[in-house]
């Protein structure tokens, strides 16, 4: 069984460039506020422009026109449990099909602390949804309180992709970055289109065996955001480390799953703990910072907007600690460059993207938003 795959980009690919643009001209500016703790900006892509908005203990709010709409898109606050900055209401997804079927879908984490991946309908309002229309596609029990991943993204080829924690401590103490038989510390794949619940893509690296059947890759921390390059389908990986180094991980398109990013025997490109078996392969990231720059990266998107067309190709990654937002750019000659280009005094919660493919910035402790655009 495959998913529907939706139709290619109709638009041409530019060329890549060969340098970060000097960021002076162009910055971060408030686009809208109020809200409690935000954590994640999706957008439905129905053409109505609208942008959604979640808040950490349950709701999801809406922007339309620029106005914060007074009623909650979705309340889930009695399903949610939050204990600490890494729980709650973390990830949301439309379905590609969404104006056909009104199907979107959430990771929360429940009043146990359990990751629950649900997938929701919209009622016949379209600025509301039908909250008792929950299904629920996964249940991961989690060991600690922190390390939930909460990420969710559709991929080029129709599937639902989820980020994954390792469930959390310090130094994976159930060693679940390398153990395949466990949902945590992985980025997984499933066909919501088919099966009950869901369907395992029979192309899924462990689909047959060694492993858990819906891994599509393994070895993360906290892989806190991920994203597809819209024009180039490229895979992005932030993983938030431990003790000394952050890292942005890369898989290319048309990768057959499979990867070992290397948790936890390494951090960054750095051996952490333990020796690794003979013949194990990790695959290493195409950037790390220091403890000395943040420490907790959040994962953004590739620039493919049109405001600023000479950031096409740029992606966007910043510090939850820090404030740092960086853009990182892989060149026509298959290196990476990396440069520092704002600093600010956000706590970083997470990057979001309209419609149109322009970016935005959450802050997690002030409830704003902000959007990159000409100063």
């Amino acid at each position: 069984m495959t998913a529907t795959i939706p139709a290619a980009p109709t638009q041409t690919i530019p060329a890549k460039l060969d340098s970060i643009l000097d960021p002076s001209n162009d910055g971060w500016n408030l686009f809208a506020s109020g809200f409690s703790r935000p954590t994640y900006l999706s957008t439905s892509a129905d053409g109505s422009g609208r942008l959604f908005v979640l808040e950490q203990a349950g709701d999801i709010r809406i922007i339309q026109k620029g106005q914060l709409l007074p009623a909650p898109f979705l309340d889930i606050h009695d399903q949610v449990g939050v204990n600490g900055n890494e729980q709650g209401l973390l990830g949301m997804v439309f379905h590609p099909h969404y104006t056909q079927n009104g199907y979107f879908y959430l990771d929360y984490t429940d009043q146990n602390a359990n990751t629950v991946i649900a997938r929701f309908k919209l009622s016949s309002n379209p600025n509301q949804a039908d909250k008792n229309s929950e299904k629920v596609l996964l249940r991961i029990q989690q060991p600690f309180p922190n390390h939930k991943g909460g990420q969710l993204a559709f991929g080029p080829d129709g599937y639902l992709y989820i980020g994954m924690g390792d469930g959390g401590s310090q130094g994976d103490p159930l060693n679940n970055g390398q153990n395949r038989i466990v949902l945590l510390a992985k980025i997984l794949r499933i066909d919501v289109d088919h099966g009950d619940p869901y369907a395992i893509p029979p192309d899924n690296p462990f689909a047959h065996g060694g492993g858990r059947p819906e891994i599509w890759a393994y070895g993360l921390r906290n892989p806190w955001r991920f994203s597809f390059d819209s024009q180039t389908e490229d895979l992005y990986i932030a993983d938030v480390g431990q003790d000394k180094w952050e890292e942005v991980d890369f898989q290319p398109a048309g990768s057959t799953g499979g990867q070992n990013y290397g948790w936890s025997y390494r951090e960054g490109f750095h051996l952490l703990k333990g020796n690794p078996p003979a013949g194990v392969k990790f695959v290493d990231p195409v950037v790390e910072y220091g403890h000395n720059q943040g420490c907790a990266i959040i994962g953004g998107y590739v620039y493919r907007g049109k405001n600023l067309p000479g950031w096409q190709g740029v992606y966007f990654y910043g510090d939850d600690c820090s404030g740092n937002i960086w853009g990182l750019l892989h060149k026509p000659d298959g290196s990476w460059t990396s440069k520092l280009l704002y600093q600010t005094s956000a706590a970083i919660s997470s990057f979001g993207q309209d419609e149109n493919g322009e970016l935005y910035m959450l802050d997690l402790s002030k409830g704003q938003i902000f959007q990159f655009e000409k100063k």
